[in-house]
């Protein structure tokens, strides 16, 4: 139950090379093309031969002498690293999972507890930022003067941890982050370390590369208001329950790089840091066009009017009349056209055959992204079978959520009665996530049909079918209905149906 020792490097060489990865995830996820030039222009420091493919990883630039004429390129960037996190939320978490107990009571707080502490809008926040940077740690922490009856959830950002695993499951986690009031040579940082049973925090002034030392935490005004709140040693906080008060999701496993860490790796890991830029590479390329081919006017010097002594010549395009010139009228020197030809489909065919390569190596489908189907209706074999790659990948992300998700929300619930009095038994929640293709109405009804002609499905298995969010109570009522009205039978003995 310690903090890092004075003097301690920082971040600390264990994770050095795990934030630099992640550095760079989170540069293209960000997508600042101002931010990628400043990467650019520090790397341009380092020998030439040797950071030559870095340079042109990170811009798509050509390695050309310091004194090589050219003219600065506008260089234009492709969100695609951006898109392809979204998407990876988009299906996880559209639709929130489901998320039940054992008892009635149970599964109300759950879902009172998802609503109010917007738990959907914050899981489809942390499976967009896992996939860009590898994973995503889930925090529970409480602030009466904020919100005074529950505990509140929040997201970590892995660069801004440092995890410690014993047989890959993690054991304690400090969180940590920068905080104001500092200089360039001073850093004011505040760790927070979770163990199970504790919250430990800390805050210290040091350098740029060192924590330096603990200083008190009334010395700074975003860590002063814990200071009040913690027990006699001024550093730890009891969280009155035995499990870990925080979790981490790994984004897809295993780490390449690292292949003992339990850390995950990101989506851009495959890698397809070059398919970025190459990207990047065609789209400059496709707009440089676009501005070559301008209609430009090739006139006669004779055709120019003087601006006055030192001033230059210039072309009136929107003169209508010119005096005679002295010149032969079997010459041809008159106003002649220039455009340039603009490349469109040999720049489009390039930019999606790099984005479907990208995309595909980060484990999605085409379709996903748009570049497949011509917006036709098809049947839901047919978008199962092009949105396959898309549904594995989501299944195998969800086989992380569902059991980290459910500890997360375990612990929620002990936290919630050791330090709230709620009246309820926690539980360890059973959590499913609704994945697959979406299949038309019209599909159903006929899959339906066809099932009901051989006499292979009750009517309770049809009425869930068509209703899986309904309950067992609903779904009873809806069958008795239909066969009452169509004076087939009676309702299954017992109120049971197969799931």
């Amino acid at each position: 139950m310690s903090l890092p020792a004075n003097g301690t490097a920082w971040p600390p060489a264990s994770m050095a090379a795990a934030y630099r990865e992640m550095e760079r995830d989170a540069m293209w996820y960000a997508g600042d093309p101002h931010r990628l030039a400043h990467v650019a222009d520090r790397r341009e420091h380092a020998p030439r031969r040797a950071d030559r493919g870095a340079r042109r990883l990170l811009t798509g630039r050509r390695d050309e002498p310091a004194d090589y004429p050219r003219k600065q390129e506008r260089r234009l960037h492709v969100p695609l690293p951006g898109d392809i996190a979204t998407v990876a939320s988009d299906l996880l978490f559209a639709d929130m999972p489901t998320i039940t107990a054992s008892t009635t009571a149970g599964t109300e707080f759950l879902v009172n507890a998802i609503d109010t502490a917007h738990l959907h809008q914050l899981l489809l926040g942390a499976a967009e930022q896992a996939s860009a940077m590898s994973g995503i740690f889930l925090r529970l922490t409480w602030d009466r003067d904020v919100v005074p009856d529950r505990p509140i959830p929040t997201t970590v950002q892995p660069d801004n941890a440092v995890p410690e695993y014993v047989f890959g499951m993690l054991r304690a986690v400090t969180f940590w982050r920068k905080l104001d009031g500092g200089d360039a040579q001073t850093v004011y940082r505040h760790l927070e370390r979770h163990e199970p049973g504790h919250i430990v925090h800390g805050l210290y002034e040091g350098t740029p590369d060192n924590l330096g030392r603990a200083v008190p935490l009334t010395e700074h005004h975003e860590t002063a208001a814990l200071a009040g709140s913690l027990s006699e040693n001024g550093v730890s906080v009891e969280t009155g329950i035995p499990m870990l008060t925080a979790v981490y999701v790994p984004n897809m496993t295993p780490n390449r790089l690292h292949r003992a860490s339990p850390m995950g790796r990101s989506d851009y890991a495959a890698p397809i840091y070059d398919q970025f830029a190459a990207l990047d590479d065609v789209w400059t390329s496709w707009m440089r066009d676009i501005r070559l081919a301008r209609a430009r006017l090739m006139v006669p010097a004779a055709y120019l009017t003087s601006n006055g002594p030192g001033q230059g010549a210039s072309f009136d395009d929107d003169r209508e009349v010119y005096s005679s010139l002295n010149m032969p009228p079997t010459e041809g020197a008159g106003i002649t056209l220039a455009q340039f030809k603009i490349r469109v489909e040999e720049h489009q065919r390039t930019s999606e055959a790099i984005t479907r390569k990208a995309v595909e190596s980060a484990g999605y489908s085409a379709q996903s992204f748009g570049l497949e189907g011509g917006g036709e209706a098809m049947t839901a074999t047919e978008v199962e079978d092009r949105a396959g790659r898309s549904t594995t990948t989501t299944k195998k992300k969800a086989g992380h959520w569902r059991g980290q998700l459910a500890d997360f929300l375990h612990a929620y619930q002990l936290l919630a009665v050791a330090q709230f009095t709620a009246r309820i038994t926690p539980e360890r929640p059973t959590v499913e996530f609704r994945l697959g293709a979406t299949e038309s109405e019209q599909s159903k009804a006929t899959t339906l049909e066809l099932l009901t002609r051989a006499q292979a499905v009750s009517t309770a298995t049809k009425v869930k079918a068509l209703h899986p969010e309904w309950d067992d109570t609903a779904v009873q009522a809806e069958v008795a209905a239909i066969l009452a009205e169509t004076d087939i039978g009676a309702p299954d003995p017992g109120g049971t149906y197969p799931m």
